[in-house]
């Protein structure tokens, strides 16, 4: 078997080198860079200058998801040269093995952000043992009262260096940009509180939705500004060769009963059943219902399956039939669009290798990569960061949609990024009149937005002639 041909520092792009020395000359900084850009190259290659060259740092902790963790940070050690001398600790899996993996002499430590609480819990109050932090997928650290967000505000001060890298950084607004920039400089910028933020920068409408605040003239461009200095954005398809993308609405109509049913419960937040309702108790659990309603099925009121029609496994089952043998990525959202998923077109096993198949774990990525898996299904938090895709199948159907334009991009970019081979093609399946439409709505106007701050911050490259 021929040798592995690693890649050299001299292979990084002229956008990658940028990104290099932006890390290397910012203490703190953050870079919001697509999909397929090469972050993770990025961020090692400017720490192994900071441990070997400038000799800043000694021992730095990644944070990122368990399975972004596990398995990316390690596969892109193997694939540089210059990498190689870095040693990586995995700090996951049962605490004896976290504890373990913390024992061992190694420059990197990567952690999943699960696990962030006990890690600072691990030293009761002792300093940690590292002086850089980098925190992959930043906009993972957007609500300030998680524990995970508490549990690395307690002890930024011990870190000398923070990197923090994502894709979407205000995914819902810029209200979520407050605590990511505060994990690279404690408040300089924003205001050393959520509240004082808010009140800087926004105001609160006299309106029956009390948490949702407005902008104030003007500070949108005095945000970006403030933060300008520490923040550097790229989009893939000003650097890359991005694939060819089509994005198809399938339109599905409910019939008559079907409708009735769906605008008594919009109407009287109410199904009633003999042996259990479908009940909403507020407006939030009512939209989820709603979306609920339009896959076809809903939960009722002991978290018993009520199955209202059939409109969206028919529409999939003509997708399926229509790529006439090649792969398909389906999103689905709720554990019944799973089942019944699994129930019209097989579940897979063994005896039964055509039938549908989650993609859960390491087996199963390398096996959808390997073009053995006909129909995948996956929940968009679960492959939405880090995992390439994109050698498996071009074809991406949204069963169910959700409110997360972060989830969303995520998801779709595991298909739609660099290296991939054909024209990518996301199918969303959207019913007339219902609560699918307004998630549609919604997800173009966040991506607006996201647009704005983006190209605020975007990098000004001069090319080498």
């Amino acid at each position: 078997m021929p040798e592995k041909t690693l890649l050299n520092e001299k292979d990084l792009h002229n956008y990658q080198k940028f990104c290099v020395d932006f890390v290397e000359g910012k203490p703190q900084c953050a870079l919001f860079l697509d999909c397929g850009l090469g972050k993770t190259v990025i961020a090692l290659t400017a720490i192994s200058h900071l441990l070997y060259d400038s000799f800043e740092v000694s021992r730095v902790l990644i944070v990122a998801p368990l399975r972004v963790a596990r398995d990316t940070w390690i596969a892109e050690l193997d694939k540089w040269e210059h990498l190689q001398g870095l040693r990586m600790e995995r700090v996951i899996g049962a605490e004896k093995d976290r504890v373990a993996a913390l024992s061992r002499r190694a420059e990197l430590y990567v952690i999943n952000r699960e696990n962030v609480e006990w890690l600072v819990k691990h030293y009761a109050g002792r300093r940690l043992p590292f002086d850089m932090l980098v925190i992959d997928e930043l906009s993972s650290f957007k609500n300030s009262k998680a524990k995970r967000f508490v549990a690395l505000k307690r002890v930024l001060g011990q870190f000398t260096r923070v990197v923090g890298l994502t894709g979407t950084p205000s995914p819902n607004g810029l209200e979520d940009l407050w605590p990511q920039i505060f994990l690279l400089d404690k408040g300089q910028r924003l205001g050393r509180t959520m509240r004082t933020y808010i009140d800087m920068f926004f105001t609160t409408p006299n309106t029956w939705l009390p948490y949702k605040h407005e902008l104030k003239p003007g500070a949108e461009e005095q945000i970006y500004e403030r933060i300008g200095d520490i923040c550097v954005s790229m989009k893939a398809s000003d650097h890359i060769q991005m694939p060819d993308r089509i994005d198809n609405v399938v339109e599905l109509k409910l019939s008559p009963r079907e409708e009735k049913l769906y605008r008594q419960m919009e109407r009287d937040m109410l199904l009633p059943y003999a042996d259990g309702d479908i009940l909403a108790i507020n407006a939030a659990t009512l939209a989820g219902k709603l979306l609920q309603l339009a896959n076809g099925a809903c939960y009722d009121e002991f978290h018993n399956v009520r199955v209202i029609h059939d409109r969206k496994l028919d529409a999939l089952e003509d997708l399926i039939e229509a790529a006439n043998g090649k792969p398909v990525l389906v999103m689905y959202t709720y554990q019944h669009d799973l089942a019944r998923i699994q129930e019209r077109f097989g579940k897979y096993s063994p005896e039964k290798p055509d039938g549908v198949r989650e993609l859960k774990t390491a087996d199963d990525m390398v096996d959808w990569n390997a073009g053995k898996i006909a129909i995948a299904v996956t929940q968009p938090a679960s492959t939405g960061h880090g995992l390439n895709l994109q050698r498996g199948g071009s074809t991406i159907v949204w069963f169910g949609l959700n409110w997360s334009l972060e989830l969303y991009e995520q998801a779709n970019a595991r298909l739609w990024r660099q290296g991939q081979k054909d024209t990518v093609v996301i199918h969303h399946l959207v019913v007339k009149g219902t609560m699918d439409e307004q998630v549609m709505r919604a997800l173009h106007d966040k991506a607006a937005d996201q647009n704005a701050l983006l190209a605020a911050v975007k990098a000004r490259i001069k090319e080498a002639v």
